[in-house]
């Protein structure tokens, strides 16, 4: 559990800095953009391998991760259908359409998505740790830039027509991607049980 949360500390103090104008600017203006950029991604990255490192150590002991409560069945077909929007979503922070620009900050919106699927369809104690940090962060971080100016990854790109075709499009190939695969091969648990 320790290294999950040492994982967590590490990964949302230093996001909370963009949230800090003052703490930002300041740290860029000392030691300029470019390393103040490798130094948010190098701690960022530490932060990430400890969480996924904690997490899956975690899920390996149940003894040590006690179950809060027990997700009946239709969680799971929620957590399903969530999921599909806040995949597309993520694809919209990295693509100039109209998606992101309705969503204003859809990677954010992409992140709520998915910690409330999970939150949903799992009840042990580091599942709940997880991505109810994640949710809180993601709301903390939404409102705070109400009161700043961040863009996110494409600044002020406008949008287009193509471009919300290419979110869905790429936004579909993953969630299937994820469904099929992907989710199996990163985190172990299989989605969909494969035909006998």
């Amino acid at each position: 559990m320790l290294l999950l949360i040492v994982g967590l500390v590490i990964f949302f103090a230093i996001h909370l800095v963009p949230a800090q104008s003052e703490i930002r600017n300041g740290m860029v203006e000392r030691f300029g953009e470019g390393p103040y950029k490798i130094a948010f991604s190098i701690v960022s990255a530490v932060g990430l391998a400890l969480i996924v490192y904690g997490y899956g150590k975690l899920q390996a002991a149940p003894g040590k991760n006690p179950d809060l409560w027990f997700p009946p069945a239709w969680t799971r077909h929620v957590a399903f259908t969530l999921m599909l929007p806040a995949i597309i979503l993520l694809v919209a922070a990295y693509i100039p359409s109209n998606i992101r620009t309705a969503a204003r900050h859809p990677m954010l919106a992409a992140i709520k998505l998915w910690a409330l699927a999970h939150l949903l369809a799992n009840g042990d104690l580091a599942s709940v740790i997880l991505f109810g940090s994640f949710l809180a962060w993601a709301i903390y971080d939404r409102i705070s830039l109400k009161h700043r100016e961040a863009f996110g990854p494409l600044g002020k790109a406008k949008g287009s027509l193509v471009g919300d075709l290419a979110v869905i499009v790429v936004g579909l190939g993953v969630y299937a991607a994820i469904l099929f695969r992907l989710h199996e091969w990163v985190i172990g648990v299989p989605l969909v049980s494969s035909p006998v």
